[in-house]
């Protein structure tokens, strides 16, 4: 069966869901999207992530053409549609065809675009074992420049950080921000352990606010681990006792090495595992 995708109401087949070569979400990377999990036939967290479309939509002033509700229905949809019940989901919105020229108001409309497929960010070894992971020179964009929390079409700076860690041989690559702090890897939140409290750098260190970031903040605090948000540097990570990255479709993924240093024992620890414990029941409740 060919996978369907979504397109403003319509189901196309793979090989015939196509947009304009003028869409300024080609052109310029003008628009927005939402990367989801589906378990056992249920979104995790659909409404969080919703908001967070709407919010980066606004905060582009780009108006999305369907509501939050019928976007919803049709997430639901188009999984049936492809018969996925544990899956991933992508939403895209892009500010429409228009002309050569940056003017947005060239766009007749948004297009709304709905993937639902299957990922595998990570093999097994690296959730058993943990990566290694390097810092990169690119550092994150001034959030004066390009707020965080606008999780746009365009990549780029998250890609030219992710190729300086795939030639170093890692599959991700540890961002930091304009005054050298640890701010989040190329698509995935950092968290560490340090003498059993939980640590993330704050969204005011340029850090998108991680649908699954939060949860795990969740699901630790209700366990009575404390956490904080607090400022981190390179020596709080190489020093950390534990690490671990978030996402949605990374799930919860421990961190072994870091730019050539062990962190603690150099396998996941026992509050790693445990909060991937936990997010794996909290994903499928």
């Amino acid at each position: 069966m060919s996978l369907k995708i979504y397109i403003n109401g319509t189901l196309f087949d793979k090989q015939d869901a196509k947009i304009s070569v003028y869409d300024h979400g080609l052109l310029y990377g003008d628009g927005v999207f939402e990367g989801m999990r589906c378990y056992a036939g249920q979104v995790f967290r659909l409404r969080e992530h919703l908001d967070r479309l709407w919010t980066s939509a606004s905060k582009i002033d780009l108006t999305i053409p369907i509501s939050p509700e019928e976007m919803e229905m049709a997430v639901n949809s188009t999984l049936a549609a492809n018969d996925i019940r544990d899956g991933y989901i992508r939403l895209i919105v892009t500010r429409g065809e228009g002309t050569l020229g940056l003017d947005p108001n060239t766009c007749a409309e948004a297009q709304v675009i709905i993937i639902t497929d299957m990922i595998t960010l990570y093999p097994d070894e690296f959730y058993e074992n943990g990566l290694a992971i390097v810092t990169a020179k690119t550092i994150r964009n001034h959030p004066l420049a390009l707020d965080p929390q606008i999780k746009s079409l365009n990549y780029l700076n998250n890609i030219l950080a992710k190729i300086e860690g795939l030639k170093a041989g890692c599959v991700e690559a540890l961002m930091l921000n304009h005054e050298g702090e640890v701010a989040e890897c190329t698509g995935v939140n950092i968290f560490i352990v340090n003498a059993g409290v939980l640590q993330t750098p704050p969204v005011s260190a340029g850090v998108l606010k991680g649908v699954t970031r939060g949860a795990v903040m969740e699901l630790a605090r209700e366990d009575g681990i404390k956490v904080e948000e607090v400022t981190l540097t390179l020596e709080d990570v190489y020093a950390a006792d534990e690490c671990f990255l978030t996402g949605s479709a990374a799930e919860v993924v421990p961190v072994r090495e870091v730019d050539g240093n062990q962190i603690g024992a150099g396998s996941p620890g026992l509050i790693t595992r445990r909060l991937t414990d936990l997010y794996c029941n909290l994903r499928t409740q």
